[in-house]
């Protein structure tokens, strides 16, 4: 596949009947899964790459891969995990719950926010999340009116789906491990909606939620488990989705993979949380296991975002 000269390759959906880029008003009839482009090498400063965490992924400029890979043999991201439930005397969930209270917070707060304050990564970032909620929210509209929708946002962080699934009339429960999320989203709510309802906000974990919901959305939230988690994670969300669940991933190929281990080369100076990639293979595995399978999938990439973006239905 050849590289990308664009700094945002397309995102493209596809159904049993169509095929929608949010690029591009062509409608074509498809049933092959079609991949965006792979984004190029990125001339990012060092400064830049330290400043962002293992919850996204970084190239570095020159070199060849073979030569990535030999560089990255020396390196040991594992030990680094180790030390961060060592840390917070716990595994992934509490370092994710940790890190999103304290410094993890104050980064994606700034980074899912609209100051200027960001490096080139972050922006990108910044982007490539926004296009993500920007395709949810069409997968959503697109079934009709959300006025009186039930949604559940498990993992809401800032509140970027949650507030304008509430604009157009949705029931929404918005859900985060992070207690300080939770509240910079609900301050966020009472900012934006207006005379609209605001979403109902819990502080809970993903396996922790209950209730019953028309559509479970669950961004960016995956990457922090590994598969063993994960499998879990999303019997427990497709229990609680009568019609729809949307989940978004980063994806394990071997480029991917590669990517994210030079990112763990620059850690930053703040601890960062793990960062799991999975196969779309075995998140549909986990998806047929609970009866459920996959009707819409789709690929966001920028320069250091990537996300398999996958809608679910009832089997």
């Amino acid at each position: 596949m050849a590289f990308s000269s664009s700094f945002l390759t397309p995102t493209t959906f596809n159904t049993n009947n169509r095929r929608f880029s949010p690029f591009s008003p062509k409608i074509k009839t498809s049933k092959t899964v079609t991949v965006s482009a792979i984004p190029p090498f990125t001339t990012a400063s060092a400064a830049d790459l330290s400043s962002f965490d293992g919850t996204a992924l970084a190239v570095i400029g020159g070199g060849s891969v073979a030569a990535l890979a030999a560089a990255l043999s020396l390196t040991d991201p594992e030990r680094r995990r180790r030390m961060q439930a060592e840390e917070v005397g716990g595994g992934d969930k509490e370092v994710v719950r940790e890190y999103f209270n304290s410094t993890g917070f104050q980064r994606w707060k700034k980074i899912y926010g609209e100051t200027d304050d960001v490096n080139k990564v972050q922006r990108d970032i910044r982007l490539g999340h926004s296009k993500t909620v920007e395709n949810v929210l069409k997968m959503l509209k697109d079934e009709g009116s959300l006025k009186g929708v039930t949604v559940c946002d498990a993992g809401c962080g800032t509140g970027s789906l949650s507030i304008p699934l509430a604009k157009e009339g949705a029931i929404v429960l918005a859900s985060d491990i992070s207690a300080a999320m939770v509240s910079e989203a609900e301050k966020n709510a009472k900012e934006q909606l207006g005379e609209n309802v605001l979403p109902k906000f819990e502080v809970k974990d993903l396996e922790s939620l209950d209730g019953k919901y028309d559509t479970v959305v669950c961004l960016d939230v995956l990457i922090h488990y590994p598969q063993t988690k994960a499998d879990g994670m999303i019997a427990h969300l497709a229990s609680l989705a009568e019609n729809r669940l949307i989940l978004s991933f980063a994806p394990k190929t071997f480029y991917y993979n590669l990517l994210k281990r030079v990112g763990e080369l620059f850690p930053g100076p703040s601890k960062a949380t793990r960062a799991y990639l999975h196969a779309e293979a075995d998140v549909e595995r986990a998806l047929k296991k609970v009866g459920w399978r996959i009707r819409n999938r789709g690929l966001i990439t920028t320069q250091f975002y990537f996300a398999r973006l996958v809608e679910a239905v009832p089997a």
